[in-house]
């Protein structure tokens, strides 16, 4: 099967490795292991309730979203939606002046 013409422009988590490596001048399992200690951190800092602030770059934290009635797709029946706590991202000021 064929990628969309927006699947062949995404990094993975390999290329992304592999990004470090060659920036930070690391072999790419020193790489892959400060990516996955990141991650991780990041994880826990949601998991505990603590906003993950990289200045410049951006802010990491868990949303709590309300209960909410919706409808079923498949149905059109009325469903109640569970409130949940889910992982959002704000881009910091200098991220998104380097998109523009």
């Amino acid at each position: 099967m064929t990628p969309s013409p927006a699947e062949a422009h995404l990094m993975n988590k390999a290329q992304l490795v592999e990004a470090i490596s060659l920036r930070a001048q690391l072999p790419s399992s020193q790489a892959e292991a400060a990516l996955n200690a990141t991650l991780a951190a990041i994880t826990q800092a949601l998991q505990d309730g603590e906003p993950v602030v990289l200045v410049g770059f951006g802010t990491f934290e868990a949303r709590t979203r309300a209960a909410r009635s919706g409808r079923n797709p498949k149905t059109g029946e009325a469903i109640e939606i569970a409130a949940s706590v889910v992982p959002a991202f704000k881009p910091g000021k200098t991220l998104r002046a380097s998109l523009r």
